[in-house]
């Protein structure tokens, strides 16, 4: 079922239905995340690897800050400036949280979302909600309700309909190991701007591991089904075998999609997961896609076109 009632949404939260929710960056698959049997249903609906933890949200810094045991002055630093926003922190965490949430980890993933509807319904519940991204584990994320509706329909109690996701990528995730503000996912919020607000730099973190310390760290992730083949430009034509992705030029024929026809990483950002499913639904055997300039958003573009290409 597909609306745009924020509080039905709440509704079905607080009895422990899952619930797609629009966010500024995709959209989620939420449930109360202090509800053990209705955090197993998301695991269940998407296929998801329990040792995969979970992202935590609420409407302000003060409740979702309750479920972590300690605070860095860094981590407040970026909640002031970047929260309401595609930013993840991910901090050590109270015992009220339950370990299916965290994968067994000492720490929890925080976020703050901006998009109006989503914080409706966080104003609406006293707990948090865990929302992945509302897809199939491993596939291309949903940026707009049809896309929920078309991989995981049948297995949702209620879409919310809050239209296209502005950012079009997940959020960034910065952790603390070691007390050193370290990014362990790049997402909407670019690593500059995180510089900037903290006034140094901060440590990357690859990803690839087998037992992640964030959600979205696995090496294979955002997959539309067929070979990608990454490169700094192309010559050749789109095909009906062979797709062609350009950015910064217009697609040339009906089997050529762009990214941004003006070369825009936030415009690139925002239709990266749409394009992907474009050539999931086209009948390719493969594409040819481009890396984009690697700054800013361009980044986290790169990362996800590296792991879905693997």
């Amino acid at each position: 079922m597909i609306g745009t009632d924020p509080l039905e949404a709440a509704l079905r939260l607080r009895r422990g239905q899952l619930v797609a929710l629009p966010t500024e960056t995709v959209y989620g698959l939420g449930a109360n995340a202090l509800d053990g049997a209705a955090v197993s249903r998301i695991f269940a609906a998407k296929n998801r690897p329990s040792f995969d933890p979970l992202i935590l949200h609420q409407s302000t810094p003060e409740r979702i800050f309750a479920y972590a045991r300690r605070v860095p002055e860094e981590a407040r630093r970026l909640a002031d400036s970047l929260w309401p926003g595609p930013l993840t922190l991910v901090l050590e965490r109270v015992a009220a949280v339950p370990d299916l949430v965290t994968s067994g980890l000492d720490t929890v993933a925080l976020r703050v979302p901006s998009h109006p509807l989503i914080r409706e319904v966080l104003e609406a519940v006293d707990f948090p909600v865990a929302a992945p991204s509302a897809n199939p584990f491993g596939f291309v994320s949903p940026v707009t309700a049809a896309h929920v509706g078309e991989q995981l329909g049948d297995r949702i109690d209620y879409i919310l309909d809050g239209g296209p996701c502005r950012v079009g990528l997940e959020s960034t995730i910065v952790g603390f190991p070691a007390g050193r503000p370290t990014v362990l996912r790049k997402g909407g919020t670019p690593v500059e701007e995180i510089e900037e607000v903290l006034g140094q730099s901060v440590d990357v973190r690859t990803y690839g591991s087998s037992r992640p310390a964030a959600p979205g760290m696995l090496t294979h992730h955002y997959s539309p089904g067929i070979r990608l083949h990454l490169a700094e430009e192309t010559d050749r034509s789109g095909t009906a075998e062979h797709a062609v992705v350009r950015f910064g030029a217009p697609a040339a024929n009906a089997f050529e999609y762009s990214l941004s026809e003006s070369g825009n990483l936030a415009e690139a950002a925002q239709r990266l997961f749409t394009v992907l499913r474009l050539l999931a639904a086209g009948g390719y055997r493969e594409a040819t896609v481009p890396l984009v300039p690697d700054h800013g958003l361009g980044q986290a573009i790169n990362d996800r076109l590296r792991r879905a290409s693997q």
